[in-house]
């Protein structure tokens, strides 16, 4: 496989999300052990943490995803998929990894109408749409000219101001636009 090159969904883990509880194997408030275990047992490739947002982030590219632990509880808050080489993810039905983003924009729009105005939908600074039902911001991520979806499933707690509470590279952004946007945040404590 190239650099560019998107796994086909048949060559995918395929996972469900159970919005603001669990992706796949991985539940919301585990630790990094556990998260490990979920995974089969590896550890991640690499280990990060970020004190200016109070987050460690483990890049478990085997799989393709990274997984965002607070630091003050050290629970897992927040789950980024590879759009490339990550799992199949599903949210109500629908597979939502490595997707054209108008498209499920579209189709986030379409749940929306059934709900409660002004409850659902919410946009990022650079524009990616999230669900507040089902816990995600669908991000983006390069595949050679075009763009695909890389979801990023977040707590109930961080989705009443997504861009503050996870660093801006986690979610596609730049530094440099996010102070511009009026500083840093810290993300919420797992009990």
């Amino acid at each position: 496989m190239s650099l560019w090159d998107v796994l086909p969904d048949s060559e995918r883990p395929q996972w469900i999300s159970d919005p603001l509880v669990r992706v796949g194997p991985l539940r919301f408030g585990m630790s990094p052990g556990e998260a490990s275990g979920a995974l089969g047992g590896i550890n991640p490739g690499r280990h990060e943490h970020n004190a200016r947002w109070d987050v460690a982030c483990d890049d478990y590219r085997e799989v393709g995803v990274k997984l965002y632990f607070a630091a003050t509880s050290n629970r897992l808050c927040a789950v980024s998929v590879d759009a490339l080489k990550g799992p199949q993810v599903h949210a109500d039905g629908v597979a939502i990894v490595g997707r054209v983003p108008s498209e499920l924009e579209r189709w986030l729009f379409e749940r929306a109408e059934s709900r409660e105005p002004f409850t659902e939908l919410f946009y990022l600074p650079g524009g990616e749409a999230g669900s507040q039902t089902l816990g995600v911001v669908l991000c983006v991520q390069r595949a050679g000219d075009h763009l695909i979806t890389r979801p990023v499933f977040l707590l109930a707690a961080a989705l009443d101001d997504v861009y503050h509470h996870l660093p801006p590279r986690s979610l596609g952004h730049s530094l440099i636009t996010h102070r511009q946007r009026g500083g840093y945040g810290r993300i919420p404590t797992v009990p």
